[in-house]
């Protein structure tokens, strides 16, 4: 019995750490209302940015701002966009 919850658990740890897709489609006015477009350099297309997001539920993109090399997270949540910033 207890080896059972324990498993039931894990799985359910397991699960809550996986990306899920949004609830809906994020749009392309919503990552532009971000700015990030407009403050780093970006490799990867908006397009390719929306299909990943709208899949996976997060990306996380490599980013320059003037000369310093950033990581950017993107999440899409119920409450919108939320962006996390970390150096390289």
């Amino acid at each position: 019995m207890r080896k059972g919850v324990l498993t039931l658990l894990c799985f359910l740890m397991l699960l809550a750490g996986c990306s899920l897709p949004p609830e809906r489609p994020v749009t392309k006015d919503e990552l532009y209302k971000t700015g990030i477009y407009n403050y780093y350099t970006i490799k990867e297309s908006p397009e390719s940015v929306l299909a990943a997001l709208n899949r996976e539920g997060e990306v996380v993109l490599e980013a320059q701002y003037r000369d310093r090399l950033i990581y950017i997270k993107i999440l899409a949540t119920s409450q919108g966009l939320q962006l996390h910033f970390a150096d390289r």
